[in-house]
């Protein structure tokens, strides 16, 4: 796993937004798959910007969701597919026909979830799949004790989970769903390319365990160490409770620039 330390939020959004970019020019039709909340800003106003200035052309590019709400109209504000609409396609110029996502309205849940699974495969996998990362150290929603091997599924949220994500909700956690259908830690680790970005004095413990911790269930994100391509992109705050800092502050300055991340 490599491991990059930025100054800020804004100088990580720019390094990944600038893979991703770097993944289009190689294959335009790459399937990038995202993720929601307010970490990845950055990146997808860094990639906005690239395709503004016509440095990047998405015309062909393909995104696939990490997870969606259960229960929660498409068309509610807050569903990640009106998130994404918002904060992805719609910046980059790429329409709903390019849109891969779980159907949490669905009457079977179950079937929606595999039939997801089966999507993405048909599609060829991801290409590039961002994460964030949780204070408990999920990713997706993939939750403390989540099967290392588990495919989409539906999954209760924790209670923490809920109050972090009330703030989506005017504050009020009686508003957020209790169920949710995400990528599995096992349908995730199928990515190509794995970048899992964290910022914040908050997420400083999850990152340490996530990178130099055991690989554990408890700690979902330390997955990302059985991967063969897995970045791990953390601000200064998020990187302080690191002990091999140095080591990757090292690596990563004497990194030839051609191998990008």
């Amino acid at each position: 796993m490599e491991v990059v330390i930025v100054p800020d939020a804004r100088a990580g959004g720019e390094l990944v937004a600038e893979a991703m970019a770097q993944l289009l020019r190689r294959t335009p039709d790459a399937l990038l798959g995202v993720a929601t909340g307010s970490t990845p800003l950055p990146v997808y106003e860094a990639l906005a910007a690239r395709v503004d200035a016509g440095a990047v052309d998405t015309s062909r590019a393909r995104i696939a969701q990490l997870d969606e709400y259960v229960g929660l109209p498409s068309e509610h504000p807050e569903s990640y597919r009106s998130v994404l609409r918002r904060q992805v396609l719609e910046p980059l110029g790429i329409g709903m026909d390019a849109f891969l996502g779980p159907d949490g309205t669905a009457e079977d849940v179950q079937a929606a979830c595999e039939a997801y699974d089966k999507a993405l495969a048909d599609a060829g996998g991801v290409d590039l799949q961002l994460l964030g990362i949780g204070t408990d150290g999920h990713i997706g929603f993939n939750e403390p004790c989540s099967s290392l091997a588990s495919r989409t599924r539906i999954k209760t949220l924790t209670e923490q989970t809920r109050v972090d994500n009330a703030r989506f909700f005017d504050g009020d956690i009686e508003q957020v769903p209790h169920h949710v259908i995400t990528q599995g830690i096992g349908t995730i680790l199928e990515a190509r390319h794995l970048v899992l970005l964290a910022t914040g004095e908050g997420k400083a413990d999850a990152v340490a365990a996530t990178v130099e911790g055991p690989v554990a269930a408890v700690c979902p994100a330390s997955a990302l160490q059985l991967h063969p391509h897995a970045t791990v992109v953390v601000d200064e705050a998020a990187a302080s409770k690191l002990k091999l800092a140095d080591y990757f502050r090292h690596t990563y300055a004497n990194k030839p620039e051609w191998q990008g991340i």
